[in-house]
């Protein structure tokens, strides 16, 4: 499978030596350099230096071949950013942005966009460790998906794309 990850804190760091871990082909992209030094010196993975919302560095990492695309980095909107470029410009098959407000990560997948919601998630595991009711707050959304015209659903699908009537890959 190949995986492309945006962000190499710790999460993406973990992640990343996950898949790698388990064989498959991972690409990690980070801003800055020093943030490879997460990574273990058995990771056989490419590690590349850029902004996960750039098309031209999500190309050199492969995004438009990526079975599954995961931005990682501390920006909410620099994720979505990163996820909308790989699933509409590059045709990603999965794409998931963690998010940290867990209002807006309820609306991200109305785009169409799996989020992670760190805060949600967190805060449910407190509240569980301490025995006590959790929020009832998704941790992880699934995409919402759009239908067209021919009634087919449309993954992905950006406001500016739906009203076109058209999916993701066709722009």
């Amino acid at each position: 499978m190949k995986v492309v990850i945006v962000g190499c804190g710790r999460v993406g760091a973990a992640l990343a030596e996950a898949f790698d871990g388990l064989g498959h082909n991972v690409t990690i992209i980070d801003t800055s350099t020093r943030a490879f030094d997460r990574l273990s010196d058995s990771f056989s993975g490419e590690a590349i230096r850029g902004d996960g919302t750039d098309e031209d560095v999500l190309r050199r990492a492969g995004a438009e071949d990526a079975d599954v695309f995961v931005a990682l980095t501390e920006g909410d909107n620099r994720n979505i950013m990163a996820t909308q470029v790989a699933m509409e410009n590059l045709g990603a098959k999965q794409a998931i942005a963690k998010i940290n407000d867990p209002v807006r990560a309820a609306a991200y997948a109305e785009l169409g966009i799996a989020t992670v919601c760190r805060t949600t998630m967190l805060t449910d595991a407190l509240l569980g460790f301490l025995g006590l009711k959790p929020t009832g707050m998704p941790s992880v959304i699934a995409p919402v998906p759009h239908v067209h015209e021919e009634g087919a659903p449309m993954l992905g699908a950006s406001p500016l794309s739906r009203a076109a009537g058209r999916s993701p890959a066709e722009g």
